[in-house]
Order: structure tokens, then sequence, then C-alpha cells
């Protein structure tokens, strides 16, 4: 995972590179507004490039960090940090014309920062958000039992989860959010089960199993 994140890297940086001798190159017969006006077309290109670098290396961040245990015990609930991950992400359904729905509660906890919690669930259901048609829909199902809670995701179309050989640097980003989320969850005892196909599975089942929480901060 970290190697084809390193490999994607190489495409930003080499973008931010011809920028930058482009901005060093330009033609002398170019007026001063010309070469204004193109020394800020160059910065800019830069500067996207810049921001994909950061972000790839935050997603690195994230990566190693999902499988390290917390620096102390906590418990975060499952079902408020799910409606809040919802709430934030209801916006960008909104605009892919994506019906975006939550059914069910439960008291589970899980032994994770909040905010790692909440990462974790915001990559596993924007990954589906993404994936579906204009007037899709994905659903979210949330439940209890006396083996636990679980959550369960259902979506019209699959999204990544396996890159092939040849992909472009989207899909890639977003089977690297998954992983991390696949190793947060998996991380604190939790089970995270894709279903719908090998390579873009259509939902997935987040089961808590009782008793894996710790006290509860």
């Amino acid at each position: 995972m970290l190697g084809e994140l390193l490999h994607s890297l190489s495409q930003p940086l080499t973008g931010l590179l011809c920028s930058l001798e482009l901005s060093l190159q330009l033609p002398l017969d170019l007026s001063t507004e010309q070469v204004a006006e193109q020394q800020q077309a160059n910065v800019s290109v830069a500067l996207q490039q810049t921001g994909k670098v950061i972000g790839m290396i935050q997603l690195m961040r994230e990566y190693l960090d999902a499988e390290q245990p917390a620096p102390e015990a906590f418990s975060s609930a499952l079902a408020p940090a799910t409606r809040s991950v919802i709430e934030g992400l209801s916006s960008i359904a909104a605009v892919r014309d994506v019906r975006l729905r939550l059914v069910g509660t439960c008291t589970a906890t899980v032994p994770v920062p909040e905010s790692r919690l909440r990462l974790a669930l915001q990559y596993l259901i924007a990954a589906m958000i993404e994936a579906q048609p204009v007037g899709g829909k994905v659903m979210l199902l949330l439940g209890e039992g006396p083996a636990g809670a679980v959550l369960r995701g259902e979506g019209e179309r699959g999204f990544c989860l396996q890159r092939h050989s040849v992909t472009s640097l989207q899909t890639t980003l977003r089977g690297v959010r998954i992983a991390i989320a696949s190793r947060v969850f998996e991380s604190a005892g939790a089970s995270l089960v894709f279903g719908g196909g090998d390579v873009e599975p259509t939902g997935f089942v987040l089961r808590i199993p009782c008793g894996v929480a710790a006290p509860a901060r």
C-alpha cells in the first residue's frame, strides 16, 4: 500500500518540477503582462501539485497511525460518531444527487479516539458516495444484538477496494483511505467485511463484538 502511494507521489512531484522549470524558462519575446500571466498560471499549477503531495503524505501518516494502539484507554460511541459523519457528508451527497440515509441506533463503543473513529467512518462512507450514479443511494443500517453491534453499508454500485496494476491517482487514493479505515477497525478488535465483489464491493459490514470497548472516557 505504501509502495503504491510512493509511486503515485511521483506524478504530482513531476508536475511541480515542470511548473517551476517553466517559470524559469519563459520566452524572451513575451511582454511583461504575458510573463506575469504565465508565471501566475505556473504558480497556480505548482500550488495544486504541492497540495496533492501534502495530501498523500498525510495519508501515509494516517495509514501508519491506524494500526498503532492509542496511548491511553479510549472509548468512543459508534452511533453519535456515525450520525456526525453522515451529517458532514450530506452536502457532498446532495451535490452528487445521492440519497444518504441512516436507520437505527446502538449503544456500542469502539476503543479508539473519536477523531480516529470518525476518520475511518468518513473514508468508508465517502467512498460509497463517490461511487454511486446520479440518483443513487447509500443506506447505513445500525443495530445491535447479543453478539454486539453491527453497522451495515449498502450502495447501488461498487467502490474501489483493490487496485489494478494501472489505475488513476484518484482510485489509488480512495483505495488507501479504505485500507486506513480497515486498519483502524481491525486494530480496535472489530471486524470489517466487504460484500458484493472482491474488487468493487457494493457494501460493507462492520461488527463490534460485545466487550471489545475499553472503559469509557
